[in-house]
């Protein structure tokens, strides 16, 4: 099952939609992120899993893959916790795809899940 979450990605002065797509594969338990991210976005999958987890949901044990589309445009800083959060969420089952349709997320999450 892949989850969608929409993001944006500031290039100038322009908005760029951003397509946060997540899923897992079989394997060893990992999180992977693609899509042209910065060192503070690779870093948001300890933040993300630190706070689904104090939240009081279990994260998935899966090989789960996160890609940060158009992959073309550099994304930088914290602010894709949330969308990557939501899409772990969603994949885990917690959360159903249609209650974020039509929204558009960004924000960094503190490490207690709150």
């Amino acid at each position: 099952m892949l989850s969608r979450v929409y993001s944006c990605a500031v290039v100038g002065l322009e908005g760029v939609i951003v397509e946060v797509e997540v899923d897992y594969t079989n394997g060893l338990p990992a999180v992977i992120i693609v899509g042209l991210p910065d060192a503070a976005v690779q870093e948001s999958r300890e933040r993300v899993q630190t706070a689904v987890k104090n939240a009081g949901l279990n994260f998935p044990r899966h090989r789960i893959v996160v890609n940060l589309s158009p992959a073309a445009i550099r994304k930088e800083g914290p602010a894709y916790d949330l969308p990557i959060a939501l899409g772990v969420v969603i994949l885990a089952g917690f959360l159903p795809q249609e209650s974020i349709e039509g929204a558009m997320f960004v924000g960094e999450l503190s490490l207690d899940g709150i």
